[in-house]
């Protein structure tokens, strides 16, 4: 197979490039930034894509978007957070438009979130429950209509709504890590909030998989949703450290405004429905095992 891939410098896009090249797949990187800049092949920000960057490509992965939980969301940075993904994602969808249809490659696995879902309490999320509200989930919901219209082009298009994923090199988990290992972390907010998790070991064999099945739409990338207490717990476990220190729910506020409360306060139970019906089979599915799979014997 030959795939083309945006984001792939970034957590997920390294470790499902290795993979695919592992495996003998051909891929293309779609590199970002500004036009004439040696290598670059798209600059969304100002609508530019090099032209027959898809030839030959059998599938497109669109990863690339900038990272939610980098920052408090200010202004400007809600800003860069929607234009990083729908202009990124309009102009990739433009440019498989203006394809020839018998050179367009069949599919488009397009990254998403499972904040499409919004704060949901205790209800299980299967991939047909509706949008909830906030800034993430209307933000998804944007995101992911640009990436829809490829099926308008009689493309297979998967919209990839992901949990966290686990990983000591970026992201939930790493940020984690320093105050764990010194021995204060501990729940947030009473802990009874759920939370949706992948590794990313999981998360790659996900992607591959949709590549190589027939499955469109929506559909979520996440092993089965626990407490947050019990993500705590095992993240504790793993680094073999107390997690006695409860961070209540207006800390989190006050340290990272809405996006503290969207991210970390906020309630998703997220089931892989059309995963388990297709009997996928995730490596990582119990979060103790998960967290001493992702940490190791150190603790990462």
């Amino acid at each position: 197979m030959h795939v083309a891939m945006t984001g792939s410098s970034g957590l997920v896009g390294t470790a499902l490039r290795e993979r695919l090249t592992a495996a003998d797949h051909q891929v293309t990187r779609i590199v970002h930034g500004r036009q004439g800049e040696p290598g670059v092949s798209w600059d969304p920000a100002a609508g530019w894509m090099r032209e027959g960057l898809f030839d030959g490509a059998d599938a497109v992965v669109h990863l690339a978007a900038a990272s939610i939980g980098e920052s408090r969301w200010t202004e400007s940075r809600k800003r860069l957070l929607r234009e990083s993904r729908i202009q990124g994602t309009r102009l990739l969808v433009d440019g498989l438009a203006a394809m020839d249809a018998a050179a367009r490659p069949r599919v488009l696995v397009s990254a998403s979130a499972v904040g499409f879902y919004g704060d949901r309490g205790d209800e299980e999320l299967a991939e047909d429950a509706p949008s909830g509200d906030g800034f993430l989930a209307q933000l998804v919901r944007d995101w992911e209509a640009e990436a829809r219209r490829a099926e308008d082009l009689g493309m297979r298009g998967v919209l990839l709504r992901s949990g966290v994923v686990l990983s000591p090199k970026a992201g939930a988990i790493k940020k984690m890590l320093l105050p764990f290992r010194l021995g204060v972390g501990g729940t947030v907010a009473g802990g009874q909030q759920w939370i949706s998790w992948i590794t990313l070991q999981d998360e790659v064999s996900v992607i591959m998989h949709l590549l190589d099945s027939d499955l469109s739409g929506a559909v979520n990338s996440a092993a089965p949703a626990v407490r947050s207490k019990e993500f705590t717990d095992a993240l504790g476990r793993a680094l073999g450290r107390p997690t006695i220190f409860p961070i209540p729910g207006f800390a989190m506020k006050a340290l990272y405004g809405q996006m503290g409360d969207e991210t970390l306060l906020w309630s998703q139970r997220v089931a892989p429905r059309k995963l388990e019906d297709r009997g996928f089979r995730f490596a990582h599915p119990e979060i103790n095992e998960a967290m001493r799979a992702v940490l190791g014997k150190d603790g990462g």
